[in-house]
């Protein structure tokens, strides 16, 4: 019979020395005899040791307990004391369980209260707890500790972050009708540059890439956010999908001059991802948000006016289903001052 390993739960209760002194000595090898196995004490001899402390070492993890403390419940430690199975010691009189003795401390605590306390546990020193209860044959324990496990797996799974990567447009559409919450897509793409990036291109789209992975996190269970490492000829850009339908979408990529050359621009505009991303909240639970609050809260053009911006960046916006929508175009042309 083999062990498992996990986390050490030991019990050396201190003793008084005349405890010590048990039955148990006298079925022990003489000074002559080296041998470590012993014959099995009869059943009188166990009933007459149910107050007194009994020495177990179990894989080399010593503890003491009574045969009041084994026989509270019908369990295999029980049996093994009853007087019809042979019980080895050792030279010195400990009773020897062949079983890893990191948990026994968990089994005796239960016989001995009804309980333990798993609160603190993780599911792999609840996954040892659980072995060693079914080796013992103490079911209760073992509904405890499936009970502990289910709960800590149903949590974990609300704490798992899966982001789908997708490389066409029908996988995009699968998931734009499959889902029913706000999407945030994220497209990188540096193969579809055709000129050299500027100084701070690199870091910028690093950057993104970044503030994406946190984004993901950060509100996990309330958006679904997808990659997107093909897309058409956009570098880097945001969109933003409300009840199936594109809402917003942030560029951050444009052509400039220098030296009489074309060159492609990265930005990293943080603040817009951020507030488009809580914009975004407002269509969680099938809710349609108030057109002016959208309006007012974005601060750009709407829907139907110019998409013409200052900045390096654009961003587009899409009015609600029945609306003219925008599509992606090519990066606009700006002169580098």
């Amino acid at each position: 019979m083999s062990g498992e390993t996990s986390q050490q739960i030991c019990l050396k209760t201190p003793l008084p020395h005349d405890h010590l002194a048990s039955p148990l000595s006298n079925t022990t090898s003489t000074p002559e005899v080296q041998e470590e196995a012993t014959t099995p004490y009869d059943a009188a001899q166990l009933r007459s040791l149910s107050s007194k402390y009994v020495k177990l070492n179990v894989g080399g993890h010593l503890f003491y307990t009574t045969l009041g403390t084994l026989n509270k419940q019908d369990n295999m430690l029980r049996a093994m004391f009853s007087g019809r199975m042979e019980i080895l010691t050792d030279a010195d009189g400990w009773i020897l369980i062949d079983r890893n003795g990191e948990h026994f401390g968990s089994i005796l605590n239960f016989l001995r209260d009804g309980t333990i306390s798993l609160s603190s546990s993780d599911i792999s020193t609840t996954e040892a707890i659980e072995r060693e209860a079914r080796y013992y044959l103490v079911a209760p324990l073992v509904e405890m500790c499936e009970k502990r496990l289910q709960k800590l797996r149903d949590n974990l799974e609300e704490y798992i972050c899966q982001v789908p990567i997708i490389t066409t447009y029908r996988e995009q559409q699968t998931l734009l009708a499959k889902t029913s919450r706000p999407v945030v897509k994220f497209l990188y793409n540096r193969q579809n540059n055709k000129y050299s990036y500027t100084l701070q291109s690199d870091d910028n789209f690093l950057r993104n890439v970044e503030l994406f992975d946190k984004l993901s996190l950060r509100f996990n269970g309330r958006l679904l956010f997808i990659k997107d490492i093909i897309g058409t000829n956009e570098i880097c850009c945001w969109s933003y999908y409300g009840h199936g339908h594109k809402v917003a979408e942030i560029c951050c990529t444009s052509i400039v001059y220098a030296t009489e050359k074309k060159q492609t621009k990265v930005e990293f505009p943080e603040a817009r991802i951020f507030e488009e991303t809580l914009n975004l909240l407002l269509y969680e639970n099938g809710k349609q948000p108030d057109p002016e609050l959208m309006q007012s809260t974005r601060g750009k053009v709407g829907c139907g006016q110019s998409r013409e911006t200052t900045s390096c960046h654009h961003v587009c916006y899409h009015g609600a289903e029945g609306d003219e929508e925008w599509t992606t175009g090519p990066p606009r042309l700006s002169r580098r001052h």
